[in-house]
């Protein structure tokens, strides 16, 4: 009844219409986001249900371990909305022996978050309980404000954003995607020691692909002050990557940037997701990102990953 086939070229168009049609499928999820990741072997899967396209599974190999796809924030299976709890079983028994007779021996395996699911699509949860020993080994936690009904943001950051505003900052979308990499890739290197996951040239390769749901935002007064990336799914809102100037932190650039963002420009969407604030998956929480996130009313979802033996 099921059979599986590893992705190739060919299958690239196919591919992409199975993901505009399923009822969990992102733009990231596209060939031509995930094909940008030179670095990674990919090895996913497509599987068919007497001869029709019935599921996918972005993913690359490292040795004897499948992941999905490391370069993706969210993984697991792609599903149409015909995909049942039953089949779910089925179709991940498939996949392990399929995995297994090509020599690996491992699985680390990403959901997609509740809220970035356009129809209710977690048959692949129920069916890993089932039919693996999966362990929990990693939990991130990121801060979700629900637009239509949102919580109170905590009183410095009304003040900050009052402050911002007095002082003239310009809250607008640019294209000065150079200047705000230089600002993002020095505070991460400072802070943290480490490098956005994007270089430059792959965050504008992908904003060229992607032009409606890649933009970015910055707050300027004589100078660039502060900016974020931000990726539009649907009805809901990520914030990729957030970053301020020594001067941008000073005058609160960043609180009335999302307050333009919150109140404004994304006011007709349902979830505006700052994304996570934890480091080592989710060992380490970095309190202060997280409540500067809290303080416009972000409250917790988890990204959750999933890891067994073949």
């Amino acid at each position: 009844m099921f059979e599986i086939k590893p992705y190739t070229p060919k299958l690239k168009r196919q591919w992409d219409a199975f993901v505009a049609a399923s009822k969990n499928g992102l733009f990231l999820f596209y060939r031509d986001y995930m094909d940008y990741h030179q670095r990674f072997t990919d090895h996913s899967l497509l599987i068919y249900r007497r001869n029709k396209l019935y599921a996918l599974l972005p993913a690359n190999r490292e040795g004897d371990t499948l992941y999905s796809h490391q370069g993706l924030t969210f993984g697991g299976l792609i599903v149409n909305s015909h995909f049942t709890a039953t089949e779910a079983i089925t179709v991940l028994r498939l996949i392990n022996a399929y995995l297994r007779d090509e020599g690996l021996r491992k699985v680390v395996y990403k959901t997609v978050p509740w809220l970035y699911q356009q129809q209710p699509s977690e048959e692949d949860l129920y069916a890993i309980y089932r039919t693996t020993n999966a362990k929990l080994v990693a939990r991130d936690i990121a801060s979700v404000i629900k637009l239509h009904v949102p919580l109170s943001c905590y009183r410095i950051r009304n003040s900050g954003m009052k402050k911002a505003k007095q002082l003239g900052i310009i809250i607008e979308e640019s294209d000065r995607w150079a200047d705000f990499w230089q600002l993002l890739t020095q505070n991460l290197q400072t802070k943290y020691h480490v490098i956005p996951v994007h270089s430059l040239s792959e965050i504008t390769l992908l904003k060229a692909r992607f032009p409606d749901n890649i933009r970015l935002f910055t707050a300027r007064l004589d100078g660039l002050l502060a900016g974020t990336v931000v990726y539009e799914y649907g009805d809901v809102v990520h914030t990729q990557y957030i970053s301020a100037s020594p001067k941008g932190k000073q005058l609160h650039a960043l609180d009335l940037l999302f307050d333009e963002l919150i109140h404004n420009v994304y006011r007709d969407k349902t979830y505006f997701d700052f994304g996570k604030s934890t480091e080592r998956q989710g060992l380490t929480l970095n309190e202060s990102l997280i409540y500067q996130k809290e303080g416009f009313g972000g409250r917790a979802v988890c990204y959750d990953w999933y890891e067994w033996n073949l």
